[in-house]
């Protein structure tokens, strides 16, 4: 197949991390695929280091940018290109006007990444989405939602998980080892929270719960960085809350580092601490990694544990609620890791999925 990949942003989060590994995925797998995106943005960099052919965009506007659909038509059709993904919903307008300007024979496909807010059942909107040819969630909760909260044909719409590649996480070292590399005690327990520092991911509640639970023996390990330019007073709030509560021998910070597997090595339990997440890559990461999590008790979070049968849930933005589940899991935690966890990941094999997304888009004829 031929297929192209739309990212027009140049942040580098989750979303356009997965756009990426997808791309790169089925260029492996032999499909011809060509990525599409703004020059100088992580998104090209990301396929000029791993070879995949890419074609620059101009930035354009999250709706109505007629001029910049019909060059995306263009390059679409001088490549021959026969599907179109896109997860961004900022390259949605773009990406279906691209189609309908003029005879097209691409199909646009919307492979969802952020949970909807509020109903999406206006004409304009309906409009829009009725002009994809199929609309994929990662989780059966983000189907039921889209079925709920738009007008998108339920024929059209599918459940596909999102890809990890979980070689790096089921090759474990030792925990003493994982340590070491990260200077870190050996002989405490330690919870572990991965994410840029930002007020939604959750690094200052799981410090008011820690400031809860009079064992010095527990430390936690945050494993990002302030964004910069961006949340130095959240990260300000959090050494004050540090000094204040007397927690500095309880709590270490490392940078992010490509061998996250490391991280997870080396923690006892991870913590999702954000109010509600979407899919959780780091939750998957975890549990591929045999390390049980614990987290908020809302959007992905439920399903990925399965409403707490593969680790703990707590009320979100709740301190006192999360203390609980830490001291629930350091009376189970002898019976850690489980099994169980690595096993749930199965389905979320990037290889299995790229099969998936493989047979999903075979069954569109052009």
């Amino acid at each position: 197949m031929r297929i192209a990949y739309i990212c027009g942003t140049k942040s580098w989060g989750g979303l356009e991390m997965n756009q990426a590994k997808n791309a790169l995925w089925m260029q492996q797998k032999g499909h011809t695929v060509l990525a599409i995106g703004p020059e100088n943005s992580s998104f090209q960099q990301f396929c000029t280091e791993h070879h995949i052919p890419f074609q620059r965009i101009e930035k354009h506007r999250k709706y109505y940018d007629f001029k910049a659909s019909r060059k995306l038509r263009e390059h679409l059709v001088k490549n021959k290109i026969e599907h179109l993904i896109l997860r961004d919903v900022k390259d949605m307008s773009v990406s279906v006007a691209a189609k309908f300007w003029g005879k097209s024979s691409f199909k646009v496909h919307y492979f969802m990444e952020m949970q909807l807010g509020v109903s999406k059942k206006n004409i304009l909107h309906t409009i829009r989405f009725r002009l994809l040819d199929s609309w994929s969630c990662p989780l059966n909760w983000l189907k039921e939602q889209v079925e709920q909260k738009t007008f998108m044909p339920k024929n059209r719409i599918v459940v596909i998980p999102s890809g990890l590649d979980r070689s790096p996480f089921i090759e474990f070292i030792s925990q003493d080892e994982a340590r070491n590399a990260l200077m870190l005690p050996l002989n405490q327990l330690i919870i572990g929270l991965a994410g840029r520092f930002d007020r939604q991911k959750g690094q200052l509640l799981l410090l008011e719960s820690i400031s809860q639970i009079k064992n010095s023996a527990i430390s936690i390990l945050f494993l990002g960085e302030p964004t910069y330019n961006e949340g130095e007073s959240y990260n300000t709030e959090i050494k004050q809350f540090i000094e204040t509560n007397h927690l500095q021998e309880r709590v270490f910070v490392r940078p992010f580092r490509k061998d996250i597997a490391v991280f997870y090595r080396a923690i006892d339990v991870f913590v999702m601490a954000s109010k509600s997440e979407s899919v959780g890559m780091v939750t998957l990461e975890s549990l591929a990694s045999n390390t049980p999590v614990i987290g908020s008790n809302a959007g992905g979070t439920i399903e990925l544990l399965e409403n707490g049968k593969l680790g703990f849930l707590f009320e979100p933005g709740n301190a006192e609620s999360l203390a609980e589940a830490i001291t629930h899991f350091c009376k189970t935690e002898k019976k850690w890791p489980n099994h169980e966890l690595v096993q749930s990941t199965e389905k979320f094999d990037h290889h299995s999925v790229i099969e998936q997304v493989e047979n999903h888009l075979s069954t569109f004829k052009n």
